[in-house]
């Protein structure tokens, strides 16, 4: 038959070709598609489809975390909230997504890209509810972009939180081949009156730290040079983690304290929490304490994980920069009061977290520096 809407025949008498020729001609037009820019719609579509069942797998309470709408709604009052306040954060991955793209391992950036942006609501005292994500890039590729996606509502079950939507953009000439980028968006909720910051902290109070699962999601820029530096390519071994190949090491997925910390909130145990991202410990502790106070951190109190001795070790780092662009081991610091510790450290183990006990809080003398580690060359040795 004709391809011609117009004609009924298997040799068009209006066009006398037959159905191929016609195919052939409307091939060798100078007409243009999307697919001819680089946009290819049917890919988008097929992982649209592809990652459906797994924002399907993060249904919670007050939303369905389902896909395919222009917008989501969720229901506070389904999700047992009498008189909420709203808290909302939005981060990214950063350069750690070079390390993926490099080493060819996509299924891990997405529990990154959620824990961002949770353990962000979670210092607040606020329940992470639901998720959105951006995902970005110059040609589609559905395979990759499906284990990002599954690393994301991986990311969101370990948080209690609903995939409620997302993004994405292919934008051909905007990116190198390969290279994409992600960022993602959660909003929480607590009771009013409830929120956590900070301004309950005194002297005397003292500082947990939960162990981290390594880098998390900072300082990749660094990282990324040291590896170069190195001669060694993310499929050789890493020299830190043995049975695992650099890359995979380096990918090890940013820990979300999620479910944890919510537990030693709602006991009433928590005084202040702060995530340790960009910045390390010299830089995110201040953030979430009162202006007459300052944290005295003991390196002493936890072992240096093997990653961060390597890259000390390359870069030749000091303590003092070692401390302010890394976690050092140390990916959530809990502020409790003295006499609240031992419980607060029995619920956060019991959440599964390896709880230390780094330091107190001092008061503050002047303008000098909220935040100190000390000890860090004993403790932190090449």
């Amino acid at each position: 038959m004709c391809h011609y809407p117009s004609c009924a025949e298997p040799r068009c008498r209006l066009h006398d070709q037959s159905c191929e020729e016609a195919i052939s001609d409307a091939k060798n037009t100078d007409g243009l598609t999307y697919r001819d820019a680089g946009v290819d719609i049917d890919a988008g579509d097929a992982l649209v489809e592809a990652i459906k069942p797994l924002a399907k797998s993060t249904a919670r309470s007050g939303g369905a975390a389902g896909l395919g709408g222009f917008g989501a709604l969720f229901d506070l009052r389904a999700a047992g909230y009498a008189d909420p306040i709203l808290v909302a954060t939005t981060d990214g991955v950063g350069t750690k997504l070079k390390v993926a793209i490099d080493a060819g391992r996509h299924d891990t950036v997405g529990i990154d890209l959620v824990a961002m942006c949770v353990n962000d609501l979670v210092v607040q005292g606020a329940e992470p509810l639901f998720f959105l994500d951006y995902f970005a890039t110059g040609k589609l590729d559905v395979a990759a972009g499906a284990q990002i996606v599954a690393g994301i509502a991986e990311g969101c079950r370990q948080a209690g939180c609903a995939l409620v939507g997302g993004e994405t953009a292919e934008m051909p000439g905007m990116y190198a081949k390969g290279d994409y980028d992600l960022a993602g968006f959660s909003v929480g909720a607590a009771e009013r009156g409830t929120l956590i910051d900070g301004s309950t902290v005194v002297p005397g109070d003292l500082i947990l730290g939960l162990a981290s699962s390594g880098v998390h999601s900072n300082g990749y820029s660094l990282v990324r040079k040291v590896v170069e530096r190195s001669g060694l390519a993310y499929s050789d071994p890493a020299p830190f983690a043995a049975g695992l190949s650099l890359g995979e090491a380096l990918l090890t997925p940013t820990r979300i304290y999620v479910k944890s910390c919510m537990a030693a909130v709602k006991a009433g145990k928590i005084k202040a929490l702060a995530h340790i991202t960009g910045g390390g410990l010299i830089e995110n502790v201040p953030r979430v304490l009162p202006s007459a106070t300052r944290a005295e951190i003991d390196a002493v109190g936890w072992p240096l994980p093997p990653v961060f001795g390597w890259l000390k070790e390359q870069a030749k780092l000091d303590s003092h920069e070692l401390s302010r662009v890394f976690n050092c081991g140390i990916g959530m610091v809990v502020v409790v009061a003295a006499a609240d510790a031992p419980e607060a450290a029995e619920i956060l183990r019991a959440g599964g977290e390896t709880v230390h006990s780094i330091g107190r809080i001092e008061a503050r003398k002047g303008s000098e520096p909220q935040a100190r580690v000390i000890n860090a060359d004993r403790a932190w040795p090449n």
